[in-house]
Protein backbone atom coordinates (compact mmCIF):
# COMPACT_ATOMS: atom_id res chain seq x y z
CA UNK A 1 0.00 0.00 0.00
CA UNK A 2 3.02 2.19 0.66
CA UNK A 3 3.58 2.80 -3.03
CA UNK A 4 -0.01 3.49 -3.79
CA UNK A 5 -1.24 7.34 -4.87
CA UNK A 6 -3.20 9.14 -1.72
CA UNK A 7 -5.48 11.92 -1.79
CA UNK A 8 -4.05 15.33 -0.43
CA UNK A 9 -6.04 15.28 2.38
CA UNK A 10 -4.34 12.18 4.04
CA UNK A 11 -0.61 12.25 5.08
CA UNK A 12 0.16 8.47 3.11
CA UNK A 13 -1.88 5.82 1.69
CA UNK A 14 -1.93 4.07 4.83
CA UNK A 15 -3.75 6.99 6.71
CA UNK A 16 -6.31 6.93 3.65
CA UNK A 17 -6.89 3.25 3.73
CA UNK A 18 -7.35 3.66 7.60
CA UNK A 19 -9.67 6.41 7.35
CA UNK A 20 -11.63 4.35 4.70
CA UNK A 21 -11.90 1.54 6.88
CA UNK A 22 -12.98 3.25 9.99
CA UNK A 23 -15.82 5.76 8.25
CA UNK A 24 -17.03 1.95 6.29
CA UNK A 25 -17.27 0.15 9.68
CA UNK A 26 -18.54 3.89 11.48
CA UNK A 27 -20.94 3.37 9.21
CA UNK A 28 -22.23 -0.21 8.95
CA UNK A 29 -22.70 0.23 13.05
CA UNK A 30 -25.26 3.23 12.18
CA UNK A 31 -26.37 0.59 10.33
CA UNK A 32 -26.96 -2.10 12.95
CA UNK A 33 -28.31 0.44 15.11
CA UNK A 34 -30.98 1.08 12.51
CA UNK A 35 -31.98 -2.63 11.92
CA UNK A 36 -31.48 -3.84 15.82
CA UNK A 37 -34.59 -2.03 16.79
CA UNK A 38 -36.64 -2.83 13.70
CA UNK A 39 -35.71 -6.75 14.67
CA UNK A 40 -36.70 -6.20 18.26
CA UNK A 41 -39.65 -4.98 17.70
CA UNK A 42 -40.46 -7.51 15.05
CA UNK A 43 -39.80 -10.32 18.32
CA UNK A 44 -41.30 -8.45 20.73
CA UNK A 45 -44.88 -8.00 18.52
CA UNK A 46 -44.36 -11.71 17.67
CA UNK A 47 -44.63 -12.38 20.89
CA UNK A 48 -47.82 -10.90 21.67
CA UNK A 49 -49.32 -12.14 18.39
CA UNK A 50 -47.67 -15.53 17.97
CA UNK A 51 -50.97 -16.98 16.00
CA UNK A 52 -51.20 -14.37 13.82
CA UNK A 53 -47.59 -14.20 13.22
CA UNK A 54 -47.97 -17.63 12.43
CA UNK A 55 -50.94 -17.87 10.19
CA UNK A 56 -48.69 -14.97 7.97
CA UNK A 57 -45.31 -16.80 7.92
CA UNK A 58 -47.45 -19.67 6.92
CA UNK A 59 -48.29 -17.57 3.53
CA UNK A 60 -44.95 -16.50 2.43
CA UNK A 61 -43.05 -18.18 -0.15
CA UNK A 62 -40.21 -21.06 1.37
CA UNK A 63 -39.19 -21.84 -1.30
CA UNK A 64 -38.13 -18.97 -3.06
CA UNK A 65 -36.73 -17.81 0.25
CA UNK A 66 -34.47 -20.42 0.61
CA UNK A 67 -33.34 -19.86 -2.84
CA UNK A 68 -32.71 -16.97 -2.52
CA UNK A 69 -30.76 -17.28 0.89
CA UNK A 70 -29.09 -19.30 -1.39
CA UNK A 71 -28.10 -16.96 -4.26
CA UNK A 72 -27.29 -14.06 -1.59
CA UNK A 73 -24.45 -16.40 0.12
CA UNK A 74 -22.94 -17.50 -2.99
CA UNK A 75 -22.91 -13.70 -4.11
CA UNK A 76 -20.71 -13.06 -1.00
CA UNK A 77 -18.62 -15.85 -1.53
CA UNK A 78 -17.90 -15.13 -5.00
CA UNK A 79 -17.04 -11.61 -3.87
CA UNK A 80 -14.55 -12.63 -1.21
CA UNK A 81 -13.49 -14.95 -3.91
CA UNK A 82 -12.59 -11.73 -5.93
CA UNK A 83 -11.12 -10.08 -3.12
CA UNK A 84 -8.67 -13.17 -2.64
CA UNK A 85 -7.92 -13.05 -6.37
CA UNK A 86 -7.13 -9.10 -6.43
CA UNK A 87 -5.13 -9.41 -3.36
CA UNK A 88 -2.76 -12.03 -5.62
CA UNK A 89 -2.82 -9.16 -8.63
CA UNK A 90 -5.65 -10.81 -10.68
CA UNK A 91 -7.44 -8.50 -11.76
CA UNK A 92 -9.18 -10.17 -14.52
CA UNK A 93 -10.19 -13.02 -12.71
CA UNK A 94 -11.40 -10.43 -9.76
CA UNK A 95 -13.96 -8.57 -12.40
CA UNK A 96 -15.30 -12.05 -13.19
CA UNK A 97 -16.18 -12.66 -9.84
CA UNK A 98 -17.74 -9.18 -8.80
CA UNK A 99 -19.18 -9.44 -12.09
CA UNK A 100 -20.85 -13.24 -11.12
CA UNK A 101 -21.82 -11.71 -7.71
CA UNK A 102 -23.13 -8.52 -9.00
CA UNK A 103 -25.67 -10.54 -11.35
CA UNK A 104 -26.59 -12.91 -7.99
CA UNK A 105 -27.44 -9.50 -6.34
CA UNK A 106 -29.82 -8.72 -9.03
CA UNK A 107 -31.35 -12.07 -9.57
CA UNK A 108 -31.96 -12.08 -5.75
CA UNK A 109 -33.91 -8.55 -6.61
CA UNK A 110 -35.66 -9.62 -9.32
CA UNK A 111 -36.97 -13.04 -7.65
CA UNK A 112 -38.01 -10.59 -4.43
CA UNK A 113 -39.98 -8.13 -5.83
CA UNK A 114 -40.81 -9.29 -9.56
CA UNK A 115 -42.21 -12.47 -8.34
CA UNK A 116 -42.89 -12.89 -4.24
CA UNK A 117 -43.98 -9.57 -3.80
CA UNK A 118 -45.84 -9.85 -7.16
CA UNK A 119 -47.28 -12.93 -5.78
CA UNK A 120 -48.04 -11.44 -2.54
CA UNK A 121 -50.03 -8.80 -3.94
CA UNK A 122 -51.85 -11.20 -6.00
CA UNK A 123 -52.76 -13.02 -2.76
CA UNK A 124 -53.93 -9.87 -0.98
CA UNK A 125 -51.37 -10.29 1.95
CA UNK A 126 -50.70 -6.58 1.81
CA UNK A 127 -52.03 -4.86 4.83
CA UNK A 128 -55.67 -3.26 4.10
CA UNK A 129 -59.71 -4.00 3.67
CA UNK A 130 -59.12 -6.44 0.92
CA UNK A 131 -56.70 -8.26 2.88
CA UNK A 132 -56.90 -11.89 2.29
CA UNK A 133 -56.23 -13.47 6.05
CA UNK A 134 -59.81 -13.04 7.97
CA UNK A 135 -61.13 -14.21 11.43
CA UNK A 136 -59.15 -13.69 14.92
CA UNK A 137 -55.54 -13.78 13.36
CA UNK A 138 -56.26 -11.21 10.63
CA UNK A 139 -54.68 -8.54 12.65
CA UNK A 140 -51.44 -10.17 13.75
CA UNK A 141 -51.36 -11.73 10.59
CA UNK A 142 -51.61 -8.10 9.21
CA UNK A 143 -48.95 -7.40 11.59
CA UNK A 144 -46.79 -10.01 9.91
CA UNK A 145 -47.07 -8.19 6.38
CA UNK A 146 -46.54 -4.89 7.69
CA UNK A 147 -43.23 -5.99 9.36
CA UNK A 148 -42.60 -8.10 6.40
CA UNK A 149 -42.99 -5.42 3.68
CA UNK A 150 -41.10 -2.91 5.07
CA UNK A 151 -38.04 -5.44 6.29
CA UNK A 152 -38.01 -7.06 2.51
CA UNK A 153 -37.87 -2.75 1.10
CA UNK A 154 -35.56 -1.76 3.56
CA UNK A 155 -33.10 -4.38 2.65
CA UNK A 156 -33.43 -4.55 -0.88
CA UNK A 157 -32.59 -0.74 -1.06
CA UNK A 158 -29.40 -1.29 0.73
CA UNK A 159 -29.24 -4.04 -2.26
CA UNK A 160 -29.44 -2.14 -5.09
CA UNK A 161 -27.06 0.58 -3.19
CA UNK A 162 -25.00 -2.23 -3.23
CA UNK A 163 -25.20 -3.56 -6.91
CA UNK A 164 -24.65 0.39 -7.33
CA UNK A 165 -21.21 -0.02 -5.48
CA UNK A 166 -19.89 -3.44 -7.20
CA UNK A 167 -20.69 -1.43 -10.70
CA UNK A 168 -18.41 1.26 -9.46
CA UNK A 169 -15.86 -1.22 -8.53
CA UNK A 170 -16.39 -3.44 -11.51
CA UNK A 171 -15.71 0.25 -13.75
CA UNK A 172 -12.62 1.06 -11.70
CA UNK A 173 -10.94 -2.32 -11.56
CA UNK A 174 -8.06 -1.54 -14.43
CA UNK A 175 -6.73 0.59 -11.40
CA UNK A 176 -6.46 -1.58 -8.85
CA UNK A 177 -3.45 -4.03 -8.40
CA UNK A 178 -2.35 -6.54 -5.39
CA UNK A 179 -1.08 -3.39 -3.04
CA UNK A 180 -3.97 -0.69 -3.75
CA UNK A 181 -7.38 -2.35 -4.10
CA UNK A 182 -9.09 -0.37 -0.55
CA UNK A 183 -12.17 0.79 -2.40
CA UNK A 184 -12.95 -2.93 -2.88
CA UNK A 185 -12.05 -4.57 0.13
CA UNK A 186 -15.02 -1.44 1.77
CA UNK A 187 -17.08 -2.58 -0.80
CA UNK A 188 -17.06 -6.19 0.23
CA UNK A 189 -17.64 -5.26 3.69
CA UNK A 190 -20.65 -3.35 2.65
CA UNK A 191 -21.74 -6.19 0.29
CA UNK A 192 -21.08 -8.70 3.68
CA UNK A 193 -23.40 -6.47 6.25
CA UNK A 194 -26.09 -6.29 3.82
CA UNK A 195 -25.79 -10.60 3.59
CA UNK A 196 -26.05 -10.67 7.26
CA UNK A 197 -29.03 -8.71 7.33
CA UNK A 198 -31.05 -11.11 5.06
CA UNK A 199 -29.66 -14.27 7.34
CA UNK A 200 -31.24 -12.57 10.16
CA UNK A 201 -34.26 -11.66 8.70
CA UNK A 202 -34.43 -15.60 6.55
CA UNK A 203 -35.62 -17.03 9.86
CA UNK A 204 -38.21 -14.47 10.96
CA UNK A 205 -40.15 -14.01 7.79
CA UNK A 206 -39.76 -17.93 6.62
CA UNK A 207 -38.97 -20.41 9.02
CA UNK A 208 -40.78 -19.22 13.16
CA UNK A 209 -43.70 -20.47 13.17
CA UNK A 210 -44.24 -22.31 10.28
Amino acid sequence: MSDAVHAFQFSSAKHQMETAFAGMWLFLASEALFFGPLFLAWIYARHWNAAGFDAGARQTSLTIGVVNTVILLSSSYAYSVGLAFIGKGRVRAMRVCLAFAWLLGASFILLKFGVEWREDFRKSLFPGAAFSIDGPLKGGAQLFFIFYFISTAIHGLHLLVGLGLVAWILARAQHFSASAHTPATIVGLYWGFVDMVWVILFPLIYLIGR
